[in-house]
């Protein structure tokens, strides 16, 4: 059901007393830095929003580097926060409307924001990919997000928005009474950040935490009773044709499949036999079989903690690819969906899917959630439950290509 305006769940109601309606955690970071430039450019007119941090030197700094290009950020607030500060972060959870964290890896530094969010009745969003992170949230504070009405939206980047956002499309366009199964087929250039390498690596370095957690949400969160629902790994195989990608299909163990359940298990939409699986795209056999036995070797090298440091040190956190480098990056999804004798392909295309669509991404989920009509939803939700159509046609604005086709 979509709130009302002036009500306590519409965008001109939630929390309309707050000084900020956007408040960015981690301006200082690689990510940070870029979706602090995003939202310079493109907040709306009258946007209350603000920068915090630990350090306001370096605070400081990016306002500088922003006012440079946009010389209305001259005057934007920046306020103290500290992960390691719980006083802090309920301050500053309760001076904002909706919170973006870049603050990672989350597993380590993401909980007591998220916690102060949800005690405050705050809107929350960050760029997580890490399956552990995310399930230990929903176990500790899904349930105080749905008293104080927080919604909590993790995976708001290129994980895992352009496939939650794909297969919500492609669903749409598909009879919800018949099972319905959905391929995803992703192609990418692009180059990692030292922030990205970390969260990866401490993920392969924490197999049993990441098991444990996921075994405590099924406990608390478990699948409909009536409705069944399916993300198998896959396997390596051709590229499905109706994707219209040539090469192989190599299975892609990310957090994007989890986060397409969740909303498969919120949506009646999805049909009551739903599956999904998620692969990358790779032209030739052998690099597909190289790309695997490389995963397979980090996995195992992540295992060592000296090793671990010494693969992070390559590329320290705050570092990344480069404006040159970014500007030849790329990304395109595919989604082929079939149920009732009908097939329909969706195509979701952009730019750096790692940095620069992040960016976009993750600012345009909280302008979303603090100014769009939206459907009444509460505690730790996807994308797709949360902000769908109204999130996709903003991405689409914003330059971002979404196509849906029935085949």
């Amino acid at each position: 059901m979509a709130a009302r305006t002036g009500d306590a769940g519409s965008p001109a109601g939630r929390r309309a007393d707050r000084p900020y309606d956007v408040v960015l955690f981690g301006a200082t970071g690689f990510t940070g830095g870029l979706t602090a430039e995003y939202l310079a450019r493109h907040v709306p007119d009258g946007c209350r929003w603000a920068l915090a941090g630990r350090d306001a030197a370096r605070l400081a700094a990016v306002r500088d580097r922003l006012a440079a290009a946009v010389p209305g950020c001259a005057d934007l607030p920046l306020l103290h926060a500290d992960s390691a500060d719980p006083a802090s972060l309920a301050a500053l959870a309760a001076a904002a409307r909706v919170v973006i964290s870049t603050v990672g890896p989350y597993v380590l530094h993401g909980e007591p924001l998220v916690a102060a969010c949800a005690a405050a009745g705050t809107d929350y969003v960050d760029l997580t990919g890490e399956p552990e992170f995310i399930d230990d949230m929903y176990v500790r504070h899904h349930a105080t997000a749905v008293a104080t009405g927080a919604r909590l939206v993790h995976a708001c980047g290129f994980d895992s928005v352009p496939h939650d956002l794909g297969v919500y499309l492609t669903v749409g366009r598909l009879p919800s009474d018949g099972p319905i199964r959905v391929d995803g087929h992703v192609r990418a250039g692009g180059t990692v950040s030292g922030g990205t390498l970390a969260s990866a690596l401490l993920a392969f370095s924490r197999r049993r935490q990441t098991a444990r957690a996921a075994r405590e949400r099924r406990a608390l969160d478990p699948r409909p009773a009536d409705r069944r629902i399916r993300t198998p790994l896959g396997r390596l195989r051709r590229a499905h044709p109706a994707s219209g990608l040539k090469g192989w299909s190599v299975p892609l163990p990310t957090v994007d499949p989890q986060i397409v359940g969740r909303s498969a298990a919120a949506l009646d939409r999805y049909g009551p036999d739903f599956a999904y699986t998620h692969s990358a795209v790779v032209r030739r056999l052998p690099v597909a079989l190289a790309g695997l036995a490389a995963a397979a070797v980090l996995l195992v090298l992540a295992q060592f903690g000296p090793v671990r440091r010494w693969l992070t040190r390559r590329r320290p956190g705050g570092q990344g690819p480069s404006a040159q480098q970014r500007a030849k990056s790329w990304f395109t999804a595919r989604f082929v969906g079939e149920g009732s004798g009908r097939r329909v392909v969706t195509e979701v295309a952009g730019g750096d899917p790692g940095y620069g669509e992040t960016a976009k991404m993750l600012a345009e989920s909280a302008l979303c959630l603090a100014f769009d009509e939206l459907p009444s939803t509460s505690g730790q939700v996807t994308t797709a439950l949360a902000m769908g159509d109204a999130l996709a046609a903003r991405l689409m604005r914003a330059g971002l290509r979404i196509e849906v086709e029935r085949a």
